[in-house]
Order: structure tokens, then C-alpha cells, then sequence
């Protein structure tokens, strides 16, 4: 049986897109090395409800393993492969880009190289929002140069993006890069500003915000991401970069203010000097993504916190 292979199936994006494949019958293979770059067990209970799942498996392995990854495409029979699996974190690259590097281009043309020997239809390849760096006019459209990062997370992910087009040129493989625009929601990332936001005014504890919180960010819910996807899915275009992003930008402020109503319970702020990896702001124009596979993301920010802010309650028995 045919099977769609998810890299970094055990994160917070490929567990969401992972179960919504097998609750829809599909045949999923999840693969993910549960790098301890935060809690790996986070990721385990993620994907537990696959383990008992007649149309899903589990396999642990590195993206940087070469072998592996060809030996998992040829063995499950892989057609479509969604390519989730990267170092993430825009400050944490700053001081590793040697390890970013390693996984998020050797990685990447590891999954690609796979994909051509073995005819695979499809490779959906998360890329950022953060490729258009600071200075591409708002709201960001996909032919943008996006040739300035701001930092080593930004620069593997848009060269992770290049390298795909060679492959659509060189070999005719289908590669639809998706740039994600600030995901969030339940399961989401300890160490994204969502839940350590939730956990900070729930503690009491200080929060931290960039320029007076000033930034902007175009926060997408995990569930219109996980339909984007999945619409990407069933439809081959040879080479395309798409933006998937709300298309809403809010001030961190702003932000801020709605997690403070929803909990009832003030935060505590500290205005510093945002340092040089983080951009004024995230806007996506998401047109093409519309006109292409029927993106139509419907969760704004104050909904998408609220389910987030329940979720929290129910984790932490609050």
C-alpha cells in the first residue's frame, strides 16, 4: 500500500497533519529522530494515539542519514512525502548554524535525493515566513528576492527552498515549498511565544517583549495550516513557493492583551531592545495559496487563543 511519509512527524505541525491523514484513512509513515532541542518526550505522547493505529507507523530516524531515509521511501512504499523535519528556533541558530546547516539543507536534499530515485510524486517542503527577512514590502508575496536572513534559521530554510527548484529542473520532481506564518495552537512548542506566554502570566513571572512589543506577527492556528497542507497534497505543481499565513498581522501587545482577558489575570512586562534575528513584522499575502490549492484558513487570533487557552486548562487541570 502507498503510504505519505511525514519527516518531523512527532513536532507540533506533523502530529496535527499525521492524525488528520490516518483519521481520513490514509496510510502515514511518521518519521522523527526526537532531538532533544526541547523535551523529547512531548513529542512521544504527540504521536501516541498513532501507535495503536492500523494505518500509521512509527520509525525513529535522522533526516541526516541518508540511507535511512532512502531505505524508509523504497521499503514503505512512500508517493507523497511532506518534509516537516528541521532545527527550529530563529535565536537558537545564531550561536549553531553549523547544526542548522546539517539538517536543514543536508537533511532536505537527503529527503529530495530519496524522493527522485524513487518516483515519488509529491514532496511538500516546509520553509518561514522569517525568508523574507526585514525588508520585503508588506504583505509578503512569494516572488520577493527574500535574500536577506536575519539569521541562520531563515538562510537554511530558503536555501533548503533553492535546492528544491534544481530538483523540479533537473529531475521533474513536484515540490510545493510552504512557508508557514507563526503557527500555533494545542501541543503547540514549549519554546514558542504562545504557551510561553500561557505560562508565564499563569506563574506570574515576567514576560518579555521586543521594542515595547511593538513587532508584528501574523499568527496562523495549527488547524488551517494542517488544511493547508492537506490540500497541497492533491495537487502537483511542479515548482511552487506558497505562503501559509492568516494574512492578519497583530502588534505583540496586542497579543498580549487577548491572552490577558482570556486567563483574567494581568502580565507582567519587560520591554527590551529586539535583537538583530527578529523582523519588524510578518504579513502574508496568501492569494496564490487561495487561487492554487484552496487555502482558506478560518480561525482568527482571538478564537485560535481561546482554544488554545482551553486546551491549557484541561492539560493543567486548571
Amino acid at each position: 500500500m502507498d503510504s505519505i511519509l511525514i519527516t518531523g512527524g512527532a513536532g507540533f505541525i506533523g502530529s496535527h497533519l499525521a492524525a488528520r491523514l490516518a483519521q481520513d484513512g490514509q496510510r502515514v509513515v511518521v518519521v522523527d529522530n526526537f532531538d532533544p532541542y526541547y523535551d523529547p518526550a512531548l513529542k512521544r505522547a504527540n504521536i501516541l494515539p498513532l501507535v495503536y493505529s492500523p494505518t500509521a507507523s512509527v520509525v525513529e530516524a535522522d533526516i541526516r542519514d541518508e540511507a535511512e531515509i532512502e531505505r524508509i521511501v523504497r521499503e514503505y512504499h512512500v508517493r507523497r512525502i511532506v518534509h516537516l523535519a528541521a532545527m527550529s528556533g530563529v535565536r537558537y541558530s545564531i550561536e549553531h548554524t553549523p547544526l542548522y546547516t546539517a539538517v536543514n539543507v543536508g537533511g532536505t536534499v537527503n529527503v529530495l535525493e530519496a524522493a527522485r530515485k524513487h518516483g515519488v510524486e509529491l514532496v511538500l517542503s516546509a520553509s518561514t515566513s522569517t525568508s523574507y527577512g526585514n525588508v520585503t514590502p508588506v504583505p509578503f508575496q512569494e516572488d520577493a528576492p527574500a535574500d536577506r536572513p536575519l539569521a541562520a534559521y531563515a538562510a537554511t530554510k530558503r536555501a533548503a527552498e533553492l535546492l528544491a527548484h534544481t530538483y523540479t529542473n533537473l529531475f521533474g520532481l513536484n515540490v510545493t515549498v510552504l512557508r508557514f506564518f507563526n503557527v500555533y495552537g494545542p501541543n503547540g512548542r514549549p519554546d514558542m511565544m504562545p504557551l510561553r506566554t500561557l505560562d508565564a502570566i499563569v506563574q506570574g513571572r515576567e514576560i518579555t517583549l521586543f521594542e515595547g512589543g511593538r513587532l508584528q506577527r501574523d499568527w496562523t492556528y495549527v488547524d488551517d495550516i494542517v488544511d493547508g497542507l492537506v490540500r497541497a497534497l492533491e495537487k502537483p505543481l511542479g515548482y511552487e513557493i506558497l505562503n501559509l499565513g492568516y494574512g492578519h498581522p497583530y502588534a505583540m501587545t496586542e497579543f498580549v492583551q487577548i491572552m490577558e482577558e482570556l486567563t483574567g489575570r494581568a502580565a507582567l512586562v519587560r520591554d527590551v531592545p529586539g535583537p538583530a534575528s527578529e523582523p519588524a513584522i510578518t504579513y502574508a499575502d496568501n492569494r496564490k495559496a487561495r487561487e492554487l490549492i484552496g487555502f482558506d484558513p478560518q480561525v482568527p487570533l482571538p478564537e485560535g487563543l481561546a482554544r488554545t487557552w482551553a486546551w491549557y486548562r484541561r492539560k493543567h487541570g486548571l
